[in-house]
């Protein structure tokens, strides 16, 4: 149609989508259309914010590699990707709150097969050991055996392994299945909080609005098992700063974990142990639906 006012084009855009083939394509389309539309009348959008708008995509584009993507941390900083969590876990079982979390920016394939109970540190990382217990259930708190639990950390730097070219690869990453029982366990080291990377358009972001970049410390979780629904998760570190504040809205109540910790010379699961340690105990609840294992972030 030739426009004649501004609402025509938002009618036009709307009328062209109505011959996509993909009813549910053309369901999402159509309202993200509506409502960019509507935003853009709402705040009277310029010209040169518009202009500025369209070169932050570019930049997260550029800032995007593949050992960090810029988009995956934008989305998180806006709460977008915590609100896409909520969404689709736990809707209408208010009574059981969801284990699910965010994926974050750090996953990766083929983390290595580690056996129950032992150690994903493969390189020198100081720090506190931590001896994780866990189980996954299903919605009835059954045990589910068999399931793949991919997990991994930052180190108590604060730095994933592809992020410090001191630890070696895949370093406290680690692959293990659950037993008859849904148990899995490991040995790590206690996790810290870190700040995300702010050179880009995220950190001009958070500059804007005067916040923070930290996240606080916390422990991955991607369980996987056909007929379950893949459920991802992180644990957080009770007591540790950034809680009430994370950078990426990720801290529900459901996900702050009790990480218990043992004076120096309390036995502890392994006779290397000196100083301090800590251990922490979850369950996990998959709930029923489909195995499906999100696209890394990074390479």
């Amino acid at each position: 149609m030739i426009i004649r006012t501004e609402q025509d084009v938002t009618t036009a855009v709307l009328s062209e989508l109505e011959g996509a083939a993909d009813p549910r394509f053309r369901e999402v389309m159509s309202a993200f259309v509506r409502h960019l539309h509507a935003f853009a009348r709402e705040v009277e959008l310029s010209e040169a914010e518009f202009q500025a708008a369209i070169r932050t995509l570019v930049a997260i584009g550029r800032h995007t590699s593949d050992t960090h993507n810029e988009a995956v941390l934008m989305a998180g900083s806006l709460g977008f990707s915590q609100l896409i969590c909520l969404i689709n876990n736990n809707a209408g079982r208010e009574a059981v709150e969801t284990t699910a979390n965010l994926l974050g920016p750090f996953w990766r394939m083929h983390s290595p097969p580690t056996e129950n109970g032992a150690s994903i540190v493969r390189s020198p990382t100081p720090g506190p050991p931590l001896f994780v217990s866990a189980r996954v259930v299903d919605e009835a708190g059954a045990a589910i055996a068999q399931a793949e639990v991919d997990v991994w950390q930052s180190s108590p730097e604060g730095l994933y392994e592809q992020q410090d070219e001191t630890q070696a690869e895949m370093n406290l990453r680690g692959k293990l299945t659950t037993d008859g029982q849904g148990r899995f366990g490991f040995r790590s080291v206690l996790p810290a909080g870190y700040p995300i990377p702010i050179d880009g358009p995220v950190g001009e972001l958070l500059a804007a609005q005067g916040r923070h970049n930290m996240r606080p410390a916390h422990l991955h979780f991607l369980i996987y098992k056909p007929g379950h629904k893949t459920l991802v998760s992180q644990v957080y570190v009770n007591g540790a700063p950034y809680l009430d504040s994370d950078v990426q809205f990720g801290v529900t109540e459901a996900l702050v974990g009790d990480y218990v910790r043992h004076e120096p010379g309390e036995p502890a699961p392994a006779d290397d142990v000196e100083g301090e340690w800590y251990t922490l105990d979850k369950t996990f609840a998959m709930l029923p639906g489909e195995a499906r294992l999100p696209v890394p972030p990074i390479k």
